[in-house]
C-alpha cells in the first residue's frame, strides 16, 4: 500500500491478495485509508507506516513467538532426557536438543532484532 491505495501487483507477486490485507489490518484495527505505507516481508509479516503517527500499531510477533517455541522444543528434549532411564530414548532426547540448539543459533540473526 502507498498513501492508502493497495497495489494488486507486488500483493499477487508475493501469492497474496485483498482479502489477506483487508484481514491483516483488521486484525491490528486499522483503515485502509490510514496507511501511508505498508509492506510485507519475505516471511508474510506486514509492516504499518501510518498518516497518524499518534494512532500505535501492534509490532508483529511472529519471530519472537517460532523463537520462544524453538527454545522451549529444546528444553523439552533436554527433560526428557534427564527424565528417562531408557538409553536410547534418552540418545535421542539429547541428539534432538543439540540439533535444535544448532537451528536456533543459526536462525538467531532472522529471529532476533
Amino acid at each position: 500500500m502507498l498513501d492508502g491505495e493497495i497495489m494488486d501487483e507486488p500483493l499477487t507477486a508475493m501469492g497474496l491478495n485483498r482479502n489477506w490485507l483487508h484481514t491483516e489490518l483488521e486484525k491490528v484495527g486499522v483503515a485502509p485509508e490510514n496507511v501511508f505505507i505498508a509492506q510485507v516481508d519475505s516471511l508474510g509479516q506486514l509492516y504499518l507506516d501510518l498518516f497518524n503517527d499518534a494512532i500505535l500499531v501492534p509490532q508483529p510477533k511472529t519471530k519472537d513467538l517460532l523463537y520462544a517455541t524453538l527454545k522451549k522444543c529444546q528444553a523439552d528434549c533436554e527433560i526428557y532426557a534427564l527424565g528417562t532411564r531408557q538409553q536410547q530414548a534418552k540418545g535421542m532426547y539429547v541428539k534432538c536438543a543439540k540439533k535444535l540448539d544448532q537451528t536456533i543459533k543459526d536462525l538467531e540473526p532472522l529471529l532476533k532484532r
